[in-house]
Parts: C-alpha cells; structure tokens; sequence
C-alpha cells in the first residue's frame, strides 16, 4: 500500500509549506535549495497538480497544496508524538513555548523553578513574544499561553486563567494619597477590546471620570515597564490582578481603592490537537493546573 509513496518528497514538500520558502526548507533539511525545487517538481509532477505558485521572492501553497499540506503535517506530527511516547525515556525532552513578554516576566518565570524541580529532564525554551503563532504552520512551538477574549477553533485549548483590572501604587504613594492629583500609569494596548478594559473603565466605576482629564497619564509598551514605574512610586498603574500578584505578595504594591474592579480578559494554554499527549507538553499542562487549582 504504502511502497509507491514519495516519502523524501513528502517531507520536503512539508518542510517548505510550513516555511514558506525553498531556501528555509534546504536549511532545515540540510540540502540545497535545488535539492528542494527538485523534490518538489518530481511531487508534483506524480500528482500531475502544481503545489506552489512560485513568486518572485517566495512560494505560497495552491489549493492542492494546502489540501495536501493539512493532511501530512497532521499525520507526521502524530507520526512523531508516537516516536516521542515509544522511547525509553518518553517523558525527557525539549519544549518550547511561546507567551508574551509580561506574563512570562511577572507571572509564569517566578513560579518555573518548582517546574524545573518536578520535572528537571525536560528543558523548556521561552519564546516571548506579542507576535501571533500559527501552531499548525510553525512546529517549531510546541504550545502556547494566550491572552484575549476569544475563542480558539482548531486548537486543543485549556482555560487557565481569568483576570480582572484593579488600581495599585506604591505603599509610601497609596499612604500619602488626600487631595492630591496622582499620576495614571497605563499601558499601551494594542487590541482595541482591551482599550476599553482601560482607566476610562475604571474611573466610570469608581464615580472618579474627572480623573482622565486633570491627571498626569504615563504609557508603557509593555505591562511590566508599567509595574515597575509603580513600584518606583511614580504613579498608580491599572494592572492586572493576574500580572500583579507576586508584587502584591512582595509587598511592593498595594491597592488602591480595591472594592473597584474592572472586568478583563483571560489566559489560555493551546497546542495543535494531539500535542497535548505529548509527554512534555502533558507535564507542562499538568503542572500548570496544579499551580493555579
């Protein structure tokens, strides 16, 4: 049945539809890039169907071709999670995940060491990042944490956390706060259904809306640029109660006006469907459950 399969092809043809590129697949595979176009003509040709339209600076997949490319990267991956659980030392291993820069920094990184300690046969690699990873083009990344608000069709999907907005300072600003005009710190958002979860939220909720206009505002990219500037004192800062809470639990912050809160977004653990029996990852998700049950 499977003796006529083009299987050095096959995985060429993987390689390159993954990548999007001739020359990144030849690296990949340790070829040249003429290796590649070559294994790639002689599959199409057996097909007698194009796979890629070649254009002038790189390939893009032809119906046919990501017909083809759904149904194989699907079937090597499980191909290669069987490999994984079949070796004597199954649960060893490499992961990479990707997340973002603060969730990573203020969050997941203070907790990795009792991971490590559980489990110090697997090496995990921390891609932060606020670029978007396509799990089912880009195998390099075995699982993802992401925030927002939405659903996540065609992925294995764990919720992990919920969130909710609150206004924290510095002990010695909260303290000396009267009468005085305190400085917003805030962060730059860049979904605009996390804008709105902003200060012109809270201040709503808190009868306090003339706050956006006498206020001093300082914006950060990023949410731990902004959490540091209120542990510095300079300002209160709306964060996350998800990001915030070792500072809380460090005493470096503390809150202000804490019977107000703002509704937020949540975090989510994804993999491409079947992943997750991945010995690594399934270690990672377990203990990922442990730390926040």
């Amino acid at each position: 049945m499977f003796s006529s399969l083009p299987l050095t092809a096959l995985r060429t043809f993987e390689s390159a539809a993954r990548l999007s590129s001739f020359k990144a697949a030849a690296e990949e595979l340790a070829v040249t890039p003429t290796a590649v176009s070559h294994q790639i003509r002689g599959l199409e040709s057996w097909l007698g169907v194009p796979l890629f339209d070649r254009l002038p600076r790189s390939v893009r997949l032809t119906a046919c071709g990501q017909r083809l490319f759904g149904s194989l990267h699907g079937a090597l991956l499980e191909v290669t999670q069987t490999l994984d659980q079949l070796r004597p030392q199954r649960s060893s291993g490499n992961l990479t995940l990707s997340t973002t820069p603060a969730f990573a920094a203020l969050w997941l990184i203070p907790r990795l060491g009792r991971f490590y300690a559980e489990h110090p046969e697997i090496n995990l690699r921390l891609d932060t990042s606020n670029t978007l990873v396509d799990l089912h083009q880009d195998a390099s990344v075995d699982c993802v944490i992401r925030y927002g608000m939405g659903d996540y069709p065609n992925l294995h999907s764990q919720c992990l956390l919920d969130e909710c907005f609150g206004v924290y300072g510095a002990p010695a600003l909260v303290a000396s706060l009267g009468a005085g005009v305190p400085t917003l710190i805030t962060v730059r958002w860049r979904n605009a259904l996390l804008f709105e979860l902003g200060w012109k939220a809270w201040c709503q909720a808190a009868s306090e809306e003339r706050l956006l206009e006498i206020a001093p505002q300082r914006e950060y990219d990023e949410e731990h640029y902004a959490l540091q500037a209120a542990i510095a004192g300079q300002g209160l800062v709306l964060a996350s109660s998800i990001l915030v809470s070792e500072s809380l639990a460090s005493g470096l912050l503390v809150p202000y006006r804490p019977e107000v809160r703002v509704a937020g977004a949540g975090y989510s653990t994804l993999c491409v469907p079947g992943r997750e029996r991945h010995p690594p990852v399934k270690a990672f998700f377990d203990w990922l459950s442990r730390e926040v049950g």
